[in-house]
């Protein structure tokens, strides 16, 4: 029970720092802020945490720990490229979409600190790519992805595309809903941008592509 209790807090913690970040800024953030928000003790903080900053990396961490352990439960092997493209779109588009403060935090507090960004790189976006970049070998495998495709070009516009929907969404301020975009994002990475003339010339045919949605 005493662990429980102090998990909860710690949990508790992180929980008010998300909304702390996200409403005042990180840099402007104070410990004292995330500690009143949270309803403990200033001093409680620091049996749980280093620093400010511990706590924005362990947001970061623990987030991100169960949103890639996620995916790959999700993430079926057994399916086609394309159905599991969309599940990946489908993952990232809901956790942040679900919690706009949390997606305030990511997109936008995260990316002030070059710091910060070399971590979340050489980590977590590392796995994430590689994730991304079997399911577009297995469809240039399986024929729903063309071939000659840079693999990692493909797996950064794959990624790109996802993380603009999500900021644009924050910056509008409007309330939609992020993983109903899932669909065209893959649709649209699947098929191009090209006239159904040249898509023809440029492309695999379209029933190939249909099979993997079924699979």
């Amino acid at each position: 029970m005493a662990r429980r209790r102090s998990d909860d807090k710690r949990s508790r913690i992180l929980h008010a720092a998300v909304k702390v970040f996200a409403r005042r800024g990180y840099f402007a953030s104070r410990v004292a802020d995330v500690a009143r928000r949270a309803g403990v003790a200033d001093g409680t903080i620091y049996l749980y945490f280093r620093n400010k900053e511990d706590i924005l990396v362990s947001l970061f961490d623990e987030v991100m720990s169960e949103h890639l352990e996620g995916k790959r439960r999700e993430v079926e092997p057994g399916a086609g490229a394309p159905a599991r493209l969309r599940a990946i779109a489908e993952r990232h588009l809901g956790l942040l979409g679900r919690n706009r403060e949390l997606a305030v935090v990511f997109q936008v507090e995260l990316r002030q600190s070059t710091k910060f960004m070399e971590r979340f790189t050489a980590s977590w976006l590392q796995d994430y790519f590689a994730l991304i970049a079997e399911v577009i070998e297995q469809g240039q495998r399986e024929g729903t992805l063309r071939p000659d495709l840079p693999v990692k070009v493909a797996t950064k516009a794959f990624f790109g595309v996802l993380d603009e929907m999500v900021t644009s969404w924050i910056l509008s301020r409007k309330q939609y809903d992020l993983v109903a975009l899932a669909g065209p994002v893959v649709d649209l990475f699947l098929r191009g941008a090209a006239g159904p003339r040249q898509a023809r010339e440029s492309r695999p045919p379209l029933r190939a592509v249909a099979a993997g949605r079924k699979r």
